[in-house]
Order: C-alpha cells, then sequence, then structure tokens
C-alpha cells in the first residue's frame, strides 16, 4: 500500500455540495431515495432467489454496492430482490421481513443500524435464511452466518497515517519527516450507530494518539472522543455545521487549523466547504489544511487531483461484491464460506466468522494507477468529478 506525499499544484475550485454522491459507508449527497424505492427483482435464475438491502442511493458508494451485488448474482444464476432504504431504519426492516415474506433463500444485509435488525434476523433463522452481514456488521444477535468487508481498523490507521504525511511529519515511505509541528488538528467519526465509525476511529486514534501526547499534534477544540466527533448518517452537511462550529469555537484567535481527519469523503467535502467559507485555501498550496476521506467517491477524487482533498481510501467495491457473492453461493450449496478472520468480529453476542478485503490510500499521484488504470474511473470522470 503505498503512501506517497501529495504534489501540490495551486488550481481553482468552487467546492458545492451538489457534487457527487462510501463510510465507510455514509451518505453524502447525490442520488435521493428518501421513499426506501429502489427496488429490482432479478432476472430468471435457477440457484435460488437473494435478497440484498443496501441502505441508502444518496451515497454513490452504496449505488455501485447494490448493482455490483445484483449483477454478480445475476451472473451466477440467481434471482435478486435488491432494496435501497433510504437511510430510514423502519423502511429497512419492512424491506427485509417483505423478502423473509416472499420466501428468499438468503440475504444479504448492508444495515443502517447494526443493531436494529435483531427481529428480522430471528425470523430469517426461523425461515433457514442465511444472513451475510456486508461490510457493516450487524449487532446483539446471534443470527449473523458471515461478515465480508474490508480491514476496517487498518482503514483508520491509513487515514491517520495519510494525516501524518499531508502534515510532513512522516514520509511517503513511513519513516520520519521533515515536519516536527505543532500543528493544530481536528478530528471527525463517522455514525455511532455504524459499527464501522469504531474500528475506523480506534485504528485512527491508536495511530495519532502518540503524536498528540508529544505535542506534535494538537487538538484546539480539545474534542477527542468518538462521542464528540461522530457525525450521524455520515452526513455532509451536518460535517460542515460541525466544522463551521469548530473554527468559531477554537480558531477565532487567528489560531490556523492544519489538517483534519476525516472517515468519509461526504464528510471530507462538508468540512472542505465550511473551511473554504471562512478563508482558507482554495487549495492545499494555498493553505488549505490536509483532509483525509474514504471510499474515493468521484467528486472527492476530483478535489485530490485539484489539490484541494489531501488523500482518501480506495474500498474496491467490486472486490466486495465479488466476495459476498462467493459466499452466498458457498451457503446456496450447502457449504461454509471461506473465512480469513476468525477472530475480531464480536458483534456482542458471537464472533462472526468473516472475509476481510485490503484497502489502499489515495493520494494525487496515486489517481491514475489505482483508479484510472483499474477501470474504476475514467480520466474524464476525475477531471469533470462525476461519474
Amino acid at each position: 500500500m503505498r503512501r506517497n506525499k501529495v504534489v501540490v499544484a495551486v488550481a481553482g475550485i468552487t467546492l458545492a455540495l451538489g457534487l457527487g454522491a462510501c463510510s465507510g459507508g455514509g451518505a453524502g449527497s447525490g442520488n435521493g431515495d428518501a421513499s426506501g424505492d429502489g427496488g429490482s427483482g432479478g432476472a430468471s435464475g435457477e440457484g435460488g432467489t437473494v435478497g440484498v438491502s443496501m441502505p441508502t442511493q444518496t451515497s454513490e458508494r452504496w449505488i455501485a454496492d447494490g448493482d455490483a451485488v445484483e449483477s454478480g448474482l445475476k451472473d451466477a444464476g440467481y434471482d435478486v430482490t435488491l432494496q435501497f432504504a433510504g437511510d430510514d431504519i423502519p423502511t429497512q426492516s419492512q424491506q427485509i421481513d417483505q423478502m423473509i415474506t416472499t420466501g428468499v433463500d438468503l440475504l444479504i444485509v448492508a444495515a443502517i443500524d447494526g443493531t436494529a435488525l435483531s427481529g428480522q434476523l430471528q425470523a430469517a433463522a426461523d425461515a433457514g435464511i442465511p444472513v451475510i452481514s456486508y461490510d457493516r456488521l450487524i449487532r446483539d444477535t446471534e443470527n449473523v452466518d458471515f461478515y465480508v468487508t474490508f480491514d476496517n481498523e487498518e482503514v483508520g490507521v491509513q487515514q491517520a497515517t495519510a494525516l501524518l504525511t499531508g502534515l510532513g511529519v512522516l514520509k511517503a515511505d513511513g519513516s520520519k519527516g521533515t515536519e516536527a509541528g505543532p500543528f493544530n488538528i481536528e478530528l471527525f467519526a463517522g455514525s455511532l450507530d455504524d459499527n464501522n465509525a469504531h474500528f475506523f476511529w480506534k485504528g485512527a486514534m491508536d495511530t495519532l494518539q502518540p503524536y498528540i501526547d508529544d505535542g506534535t499534534l494538537v487538538v484546539k477544540s480539545g474534542q477527542t472522543t468518538i462521542e464528540q466527533a461522530a457525525i450521524l448518517r455520515w452526513a455532509q452537511e451536518t460535517a460542515q455545521k460541525r466544522m463551521e462550529d469548530l473554527l468559531t469555537a477554537a480558531y477565532s484567535d487567528g489560531s490556523q487549523l492544519d489538517g483534519v481527519l476525516s472517515p468519509f469523503d461526504g464528510i471530507s467535502r462538508g468540512i472542505l466547504t465550511a473551511l473554504q467559507n471562512a478563508g482558507y485555501g482554495p487549495t492545499i498550496a494555498d493553505g488549505m489544511p490536509i483532509v483525509t476521506g474514504q471510499d474515493a467517491e468521484i467528486a472527492s477524487v476530483k478535489l485530490i487531483n485539484d489539490d484541494v482533498q489531501s488523500s482518501t481510501i480506495f474500498k474496491d467495491t467490486r472486490k466486495l461484491a465479488d466476495q459476498a457473492v462467493t459466499s452466498a453461493e458457498a451457503f446456496l450449496a450447502g457449504d461454509e464460506p471461506e473465512a480469513n478472520d476468525t477472530e475480531t468480529y464480536d458483534n456482542g453476542v458471537k464472533v462472526v466468522p468473516s472475509f476481510l478485503l485490503p484497502v489502499d490510500v489515495v493520494f494525487k499521484d496515486d489517481i491514475q494507477s489505482l483508479l484510472i488504470d483499474s477501470g474504476y474511473y475514467t480520466q474524464d470522470q476525475v477531471e469533470s468529478g462525476q461519474a
């Protein structure tokens, strides 16, 4: 995993909340689905029917996940019922209830709230329906059979390392950098009801804490707990408001903010909008703080390419979808899916067997090799900020 330092070049940019649409999954801006619509039936298949429940269509990441899982299952010969829940917990519960009632043979669920589906999963277990938890661990129930995800604690480690690299505290190869600080930073976390947010936070804070302890990094607001830093539903507008409040409360004395730990690109865009409105930037070369991210959303990839956002974490959802399909095929054939982690993911009732996929940090220098050459985006999409 490469950690190349940002190459700074002056470029103008106007941040718009409407640009773009995964924090680690959460909600950015894009196609709305507040009604909970967005379901689709699969083509006729002979292998059975799989119900796929995705949390939202307001993040391009989850749209891509849903489409990729549906496509992979259809190609494997299964019928598919795909539903997006509009970031509404009752809607997701009702959709899963309906899938169980109509007799799906397996469920793949990316939960809005990892603690809110115990009733639905008990009904699935009573009906003999295996459940695969997709990227977000479903908690407080024994009725989760498998978990497919990325190495979420490593995501946090890489986000924190990218912040340190962008500040110059570390070099691209991870060795000690030329800058000693102190640097003023602020911390953002994901939604507390998303289990992944806690893994991201742990990985990041384990990495940053030694630098906070020795004074290299200073959290000037004093807000250093996940409860203080959390952004409900990963909402871009909520992140913008919190950043505005932090600037007013902690930086009205003329102090400069140097960096922000952000766990998701939608949150990052809200942060960057607040910073730009406060007179920072418009680019890193002009004094925009170093801001991290996650999910390689195209609007944020453009900002990285334009030297506004410093980095993001690329989680190749094509690979995650493929793994979900592979695991589903094993269950439906009467076998157990292959797990590469049987110790880490305790949902409060059981340790859920899991398959973890690797992630990559993306700075400007990595866009070509990781995103364009792999076919994830085209050059035109990177330049326009639209998929």
